[in-house]
């Protein structure tokens, strides 16, 4: 019998328990706190995870995990040296639900420019549309993507249909990269100072957190929108509520914040020029199975000592060692 945990981020969880063997036992539920977090895992020889749960070094010293799936994309939640050190294959999705969370920055980025959570607060409370602020065209005009992957990328085919210019930031890509959805590279400070909706898609790393702070907001025009629906940390969260205060930038549209879940008390809420969404990008049933699908195949096949596509493994078996 093979004992397994699974983060109750991680839905549906029925679909997960479905594609597992019959000899695979499933626990739902964990906490995020470290200490409880490694308690509530002894016994477990395999976790399914998502982001929040921060999987440090202590984390793979202090279980017997053998195996970790982790759903979407990035994987900056993991301790990717730790979990090799300790013999923990790790698993994971990429692209599988790139689509999905492109769609939803471009949601975010049209409701944050046509004022949609202050239109229906407006109308919950009897305005109607004379009350009510102007919003912005999309159409016509200039797009700034920091971050040109799979999901960059997908964002930036969205936009065709809006005919405007597409500039996009990525020092691991080249030129031609971007020809196909004709997209063109610039340099971040020619994109922060040159787009009317800047759209953030770069994963997390110690080159990229707080990479949009108050230099950027300073370059960036009073009518312009931020949109972010990679990591929180990418964002300089403080520099952000400045700038949305004092009218640096126009408005922002988050599914991603510094620490999550949001806090009830922070100062995003009390923005009328902000639309918030819970961390939910990637979550559309399209994107949640094929990602169950995929991630429950590559943990059975580490389990049984078969291959995975290179594509999906962090941490392959051959690099994690005892």
């Amino acid at each position: 019998m093979i004992e397994a945990a699974i983060d109750q981020d991680l839905q549906p969880v029925d679909r997960v328990q479905s594609r597992l063997p019959a000899d695979v036992t499933l626990e739902v539920g964990l906490p995020g706190e470290e200490s409880e977090l490694i308690e509530a895992l002894q016994g477990k020889s395999v976790l399914f995870t998502t982001s929040r749960l921060k999987l440090t070094r202590r984390v793979f010293e202090e279980t017997a995990l053998d195996v970790v799936g982790k759903v979407g994309t990035g994987i900056d939640s993991v301790d990717l040296e730790g979990a090799a050190d300790n013999g923990v294959a790790v698993t994971y999705t990429p692209g599988i639900n790139a689509l999905s969370v492109a769609e939803h920055a471009l949601g975010l980025a049209l409701a944050t420019l046509r004022h949609t959570s202050t239109c229906q607060e407006m109308l919950r409370d009897g305005g109607w549309r004379d009350v009510t602020p102007e919003g912005t065209q999309l159409s016509g005009r200039t797009v700034g993507i920091v971050g040109f992957g799979n999901i960059g990328r997908r964002f930036a085919g969205l936009l065709r249909g809006f005919n405007v210019e597409i500039l996009a930031y990525d020092p691991y890509v080249q030129p031609e990269d971007t020809e196909l959805v004709g997209a063109t590279l610039a340099s971040l400070e020619e994109l922060f100072s040159r787009a009317d909706l800047v759209s953030v898609h770069a994963e997390l790393t110690g080159e990229t957190r707080g990479m949009v702070g108050s230099d950027a907001f300073e370059l960036m025009s009073s009518d312009a929108v931020l949109v972010n629906t990679a990591r929180g940390p990418v964002v300089d969260e403080a520099a952000l509520v400045a700038a949305l205060q004092d009218g640096s930038i126009s408005g922002a549209g988050l599914d991603v914040f510094e620490s999550e879940p949001l806090s009830p008390d922070s100062p995003l809420y009390d923005l009328r020029n902000v639309t918030l969404t819970p961390h939910v990008a990637a979550r559309t049933t399209a994107a949640s199975n094929g990602c169950i699908d995929r991630l429950t195949e590559n943990v059975q096949r580490l389990l049984t000592g078969g291959s995975v596509p290179e594509r999906y493994l962090a941490v392959p078996q051959s690099v994690a060692r005892k």
